[in-house]
């Protein structure tokens, strides 16, 4: 077949699509683990299936539902809410039961390769296909025979199998690095946890313990509010009824979304970007880079490092580093005090901490030594997150540039030799 001229065929011919289910009326979840996993939506992204936090049903309540299950392998796509994320089941996830809100898709021919399927669903002119599908209601659904409706290329089974080889490459190299990310957050935090929570840091067998207004801390920490420790600064939002505020915007004004969105350690680029004018006209407040930024309402303690001077709009407290409470200690304290932040929070419609609430809450001050001690450690790890950030950021750009092109067939995949990519 010619590239540029893969047939294109509507998804009922191609696969059978099967809907999940909602718990039944009273039944909820459970955390605590059984053999029954239960798949949300928001599990289901970038072509993968990954469960952060983890929820289960029980044995009687899987019973009711087990005719909504997927197996390893299995395409899924969500129809509610954020439509068109594309997932496929691994295999610790079989049996795992599946949301209301996303179907999958059995394929009834031989000759679709699943994983070309999901690649093929993740291409531009599907995902408009399936938004523009869903429009037009108060809550955007992607109905089973919307489904069905949805035209997708499809290459001969060679084709397929070189397209699915070309960009698994790179998907593979974003999950090992995404892997290594994890360890190397993990041992931070691990270390983070063992000096400043435990207070087993180096040299603490030598090191008295005395009461304080937090409990017992090593002799020489001091007991203080944060706003005598390091600098917080709010945000704020340009007009957006003044395009002047806006147009040719370099600057990065992150809103909660930006971070919660990403997920990452580090933020080097916000959605939407203001100007000089806007930033002059607003409550936003230019800080520095290596700031570390964290929500404060709705969605509280999402909590990022800015690589440049950034502003954020309302919906954030932004901490500036200090001499005796530097960037990492700063980040791990955020990270392990959530809990504590939003406790504090207030507000009907949603929860907020406010600013003042927040520059008054105590927390222990290491002694220096300490302290420059535990940059020491955790800082190399950092930095190679954030290598390995840009690293899946790239890959990720080559890939998404590839994918049309591929699926489409504009580019002759016959002529492309396999790749070979550093990690």
């Amino acid at each position: 077949m010619t590239a540029g001229r893969w047939p294109r065929l509507k998804l009922g011919k191609l696969v059978d699509v099967k809907g999940g289910k909602r718990l039944p009326a009273g039944a909820v979840f459970s955390k605590v683990p059984t053999n029954h996993p239960y798949i949300r939506g928001q599990d289901i992204r970038n072509g993968r299936i990954r469960i952060g936090e983890p929820l289960f049903v029980t044995e009687e309540v899987f019973q009711k539902i087990r005719r909504y299950t997927v197996d390893a392998g299995d395409v899924c796509i969500t129809i509610v809410g954020n439509i068109g994320d594309v997932g496929i089941t691994p295999v610790e996830l079989a049996g795992a039961n599946l949301t209301e809100n996303a179907v999958k898709l059995i394929p009834l021919v031989q000759d679709l390769e699943r994983s070309y399927l999901a690649y093929a669903l993740l291409s531009p002119n599907v995902q408009e296909q399936m938004k523009l599908s869903a429009a037009g209601a108060a809550q955007p659904k992607l109905g089973i025979y919307k489904v069905n409706e949805i035209e997708v290329p499809v290459p001969d089974p060679e084709s397929q199998r070189r397209i699915v080889s070309i960009l698994s490459a790179y998907d593979d190299l974003i999950e090992n690095n995404t892997r290594r990310i994890a360890i190397l957050e993990e041992m931070a935090r691990r270390i983070y946890d063992e000096w400043f929570v435990r207070f087993r840091f180096p040299g603490h067998e030598n090191v008295r313990m005395v009461e304080s207004e937090l409990g017992l801390v090593p002799e020489g920490w001091s007991i203080e509010a944060v706003e005598d420790v390091f600098e917080t600064i709010g945000g704020g939002t340009p007009s957006k009824a003044e395009p002047d505020y806006w147009v040719d915007g370099v600057i990065n004004w992150y809103v909660p979304t930006d971070l919660t969105g990403a997920k990452t350690v580090f933020m080097e680029e916000s959605a939407a970007k203001i100007n000089a004018l806007g930033l002059s006209k607003s409550s936003a407040k230019l800080f520095p880079a290596n700031s570390v930024m964290m929500t404060s309402r709705a969605t509280i303690g999402a909590i990022a490092v800015n690589t440049t001077d950034a502003c954020t709009n309302q919906g954030f407290i932004s901490c500036l580093p200090s001499e005796r409470f530097p960037l990492w200690l700063l980040f791990h304290w955020l990270k392990a005090n959530v809990g504590v932040f939003e406790s504090l929070g207030t507000g009907a419609t949603f929860k907020e901490i406010t600013k003042g609430v927040f520059r008054k809450i105590e927390l222990a001050v290491p002694e220096a030594s300490i302290v420059d001690a535990f940059e020491k450690a955790v800082g190399p790890m950092m930095a190679l997150v954030l290598s390995l950030e840009r690293k899946n950021r790239n890959l990720r750009t080559t890939r998404d540039l590839l994918l049309p092109k591929l699926i489409s067939g504009e580019l002759d995949v016959s002529a492309m030799p396999e790749p070979e990519l550093a990690a």
